[in-house]
């Protein structure tokens, strides 16, 4: 075993000294040590139960002859985090997470890993970690948050953001809004809608990374603690049969997580993480780019409508099927041979799957849209590309041209919204957002909600930012290079006429590459007084493109 490094041998005699400290005993010395990440903490929802998920995976582990130790990371919240410095740490966090789990499991030589992460930059940064450190490793993501109820009608996170514009353009009284903010996020779990974390978490299952109905089985379902300790006590089975996670985490597995993810019409931070995940298994011969999400969108359907695309929340994806539900359904269109931490195929972990609801989880006869959720747009904006959310946008925007006004901020944009200075038909574009610009690359929910909720109509947003997972519209994100690395956004200037064009996947504005580069070579760049963990984020951090990773 592994963790023979530190406990057999009359050499190692210190170390067991310090593992009697702990209260390991004899016998115990002779079983596989179990990491146990879990990244619970007070301030984040989707973590707050997450001790009673760890003492659920102990219970597996312990009770199929493993020892457990548990070790903590960290959590952000993006929600709380959002539209303050507080958000420049969010992305970064996903490096700092990985590099907590390697660092604690390389220094205890553990036989293998539980992984508990719930929301946005956790889970990918707990996949990174075990992609890195590639030994036996299986994820139990905290689970999604029950919906609320506002009025007769599921609520979550993201009304209530769009709320604050209602209220502000007079739409809303103060008094729905408190109203509406004591009943939208009601307990634990990743909020309640189709947002990075649950995203994140769908793509974990369908890359074979957790079990079965892991992603949609709630937090507060007694499902839940029975799939945790079901995880604890497959580690052993990982262990003894030496499944790591570079036999899980293959080329097609990485290209059935993309399918899924086009298929739900997920998060765009997909388009981040998992060319981050697939980064740290390049050794391997794994590549995954944004080019490979605009190929499988163009052949994958979007067959689930799940807030803020549309009216169903993941209460309703897990009822009617959950992932397994969705994979049968794309069971043509994937690798089903490919190995899962079950020890089996994805072809056998959903031979007893069924699509219980077809109003939620539609068939490929009969798609929301005939393509996936996610486009990849290119041109002399975005020349190394940008993202957009294609499945959450209005028909009529599909296709739009106006009059670009900039911002080099987040909060410059938002204060000139909320001035009523945004008209119909204006392409807000919001620069120096980006990994290095921001540094963090912040996501604009902000803005993207306030023009929702003050229903201000045909305007577009383009950033080298990004946005929430519950951003809706026609938002275009990431785009690359960013303008703090000399990208074409740092040319535009107010009135030059962009172009967006999602079916053919262009994005343009209308000036010659020569005035571009003049542009370019005089912009005046932020200043930004940057110290910490952010100052190396900002020195490191590649384009967007790239998955923002560091090298």
């Amino acid at each position: 075993m592994r963790s023979d490094t530190i406990k057999k041998g009359f050499q190692r005699a210190p170390h067991r000294s310090l593992l009697r400290a702990c209260g390991v005993t004899d016998e115990e010395m002779d079983r596989p040590f179990i990491g146990v990440a879990n990244s619970f903490t007070d301030i984040v929802p989707g973590h707050i139960h997450l001790n009673t998920v760890a003492e659920a995976v102990k219970t597996g582990i312990n009770n199929a002859g493993g020892v457990a130790f548990e070790f903590n990371t960290m959590a952000i919240c993006d929600g709380i985090a959002m539209n303050h410095e507080g958000m420049r740490y969010s992305l970064a966090s996903r490096e700092i997470v990985a590099d907590t789990v390697e660092s604690v499991a390389m220094a205890h030589q553990f036989d293998g890993l539980v992984l508990i992460p719930t929301c946005d930059k956790i889970v990918p940064g707990m996949l990174m970690a075990a992609a890195r450190l590639d030994i036996p490793s299986i994820v139990v993501t905290g689970g999604p948050m029950l919906p609320g109820e506002f009025k007769g009608k599921s609520v979550d996170l993201i009304n209530v953001y769009e709320a604050v514009g209602a209220v502000s353009a007079g739409k809303m009284s103060k008094e729905d809004l408190l109203e509406l903010e004591q009943c939208a996020c009601p307990g634990p779990g990743s909020c309640a809608g189709l947002f990075t974390a649950n995203t994140m978490a769908c793509i974990t299952e369908a890359i074979g990374m957790s079990l079965p109905y892991c992603a949609t089985t709630h937090a507060v379902a007694g499902k839940k603690i029975r799939i945790a300790r079901e995880s604890g006590e497959q580690i052993l089975n990982l262990i003894k049969n030496d499944i790591t996670p570079s036999k899980i985490m293959t080329q097609s597995a990485f290209e059935n997580a993309v399918a899924v993810d086009m298929a739900l019409g997920g998060s765009s931070n997909t388009t981040l993480h998992v060319p981050a995940i697939a980064n740290e298994l390049s050794e391997k011969g794994i590549a995954v780019d944004l080019n490979l999400f605009d190929e499988f969108s163009k052949k994958i359907p979007h067959i689930t409508s799940i807030s803020p695309a549309g009216v169903h929340s993941m209460l309703d994806l897990d009822k009617a099927g959950g992932i397994p539900g969705v994979l049968k359904v794309l069971e043509t269109k994937l690798d089903m041979e490919v190995l899962t931490c079950t020890g089996g195929s994805l072809k056998e972990n959903i031979k007893d799957a069924k699509v219980l609801d077809e109003n939620v989880i539609k068939s490929l006869d009969n798609p929301i849209h005939p393509e996936g959720g996610i486009a990849v747009l290119k041109g002399n904006l975005a020349p190394k590309g940008s993202v957009i959310k294609q499945g959450a946008v209005d028909p009529d925007m599909m296709k739009h041209e106006g009059p670009a006004k900039v911002y080099n901020s987040e909060e410059d944009c938002v204060e000139s919204i909320f001035k009523g200075e945004i008209i119909e038909g204006d392409v807000i574009v919001i620069r120096y957002e980006g990994p290095k610009g921001g540094p963090g690359m912040r996501e604009m929910l902000n803005p993207t909600s306030a023009i929702s909720g003050m229903e201000i109509k045909s305007v577009a947003l383009i950033t080298d930012g990004r946005f929430s997972g519950g951003t809706r519209g026609p938002c275009v994100g990431h785009v690359s290079p960013e303008a703090m690395a000399d990208g074409p956004l740092a040319a535009v200037k107010n009135g030059d006429i962009i172009k967006i064009d999602i079916p053919n996947r262009i994005l343009e504005f209308d000036v010659t590459e020569a005035e571009i580069k003049k542009r370019i070579k005089e912009a005046i760049k932020p200043d930004r007084n940057i110290k910490g963990c952010l100052a190396r984020y900002m020195k490191l951090a590649t384009s967007a493109d790239e998955g923002a990773v560091l090298r």
